[in-house]
């Protein structure tokens, strides 16, 4: 029997448990503050992020792991024995990542097969757990790997800003967007589309934003299978278990868990941010 490993990076977010069941080698993107580079989940915790991102002056900077670092883990993987790993990364359309582990894995004597998630987060997660199951009932790698490819654009993220203020410092919206947002109170709805951030929608309230995400959600839910929904957050529980609670009740069946955003989204969302991801089947 082959022994596949699996690798991907903080973007999915993933806990102890699930690493040590999965058997996952994870990357860790990075923050570049104005005194130091700080490796997610490393040598920054998120409440420690977010707490810094309060105080900078200047908004900060994201990097992906080096193409150095995805060498020498191949080369690890392949001194422990595994014959092919699945690497599951962040979208292109965010970070240069999988470009680089698609650059390391043509110069490694190790076969790796790195797949653009076009997403982050939650559905990251899901691609792991599918492909194991499939690895587990015999599947060839390759039918894995093209299983995973086809389920990016089944996979959905949307979420909604607190503000447009932090989007603002790391420069994706204009001052004047800003300022008009923060003195009418609009909120926008900024979801994944073609494994790129795209602002989706603009409304007056939370409610309204909450609302078109809650349609988008409910048109998938009658189009087809979406068994499982993360409420997702940039540094804001009590929110997210508050919409945990309302799609409970609407949904009861559904399992819905929360999750924390990678602070690689952190430093363009902003604290206080909350949204869904789903896939569907």
């Amino acid at each position: 029997m082959k022994k596949i490993a699996w690798i991907t990076d903080t973007a999915a977010q993933l806990d102890d448990d699930f690493i040590r069941k999965h058997d996952v080698y994870v990357l860790p993107l990075s923050v570049v503050f104005s005194d130091r580079e700080y490796r997610e989940s490393i040598d920054l915790t998120q409440e420690e992020f977010y707490d810094k991102l309060k105080l900078a002056k200047v908004s900060p900077k994201t990097s992906q792991p080096a193409i150095g670092e995805m060498l020498a883990l191949y080369e690890r993987l392949q001194e422990e024995g595994y014959n092919f790993a699945i690497a599951v990364h962040l979208s292109s359309g965010l970070s240069g990542t999988f470009e680089t582990a698609q650059a390391a894995s043509e110069m490694s004597d190790f076969n790796v097969y790195p797949i653009d998630s076009k997403i982050g987060s939650f559905p990251m997660v899901k691609m792991i757990e599918v492909g194991n199951e499939l690895l587990a009932n015999g599947k060839e790698i390759e039918e894995v790997v093209s299983t995973l490819t086809a389920m990016t654009a089944k996979s959905k993220l949307s979420f909604i800003p607190s503000s447009l203020n932090q989007l603002h410092k790391s420069g994706r919206v204009s001052g004047t967007q800003t300022f008009l947002s923060n003195l009418l109170n609009i909120k926008v709805v900024i979801s994944f589309v073609d494994g790129k951030p795209v602002m989706t929608e603009k409304v007056r309230t939370n409610k309204r934003a909450k609302d078109h995400v809650m349609s988008l959600l409910r048109a998938d839910m009658a189009a087809g299978a979406v068994p499982e929904v993360a409420v997702i957050h940039c540094n804001n529980i009590p929110d997210s278990e508050a919409w945990q609670n309302e799609l409970l009740q609407e949904f009861p069946s559904l399992k819905v868990e929360v999750a924390a955003l990678s602070v690689c989204v952190g430093v363009h969302a902003g604290d206080g941010t909350t949204g869904l991801s789903w896939v569907s089947y």
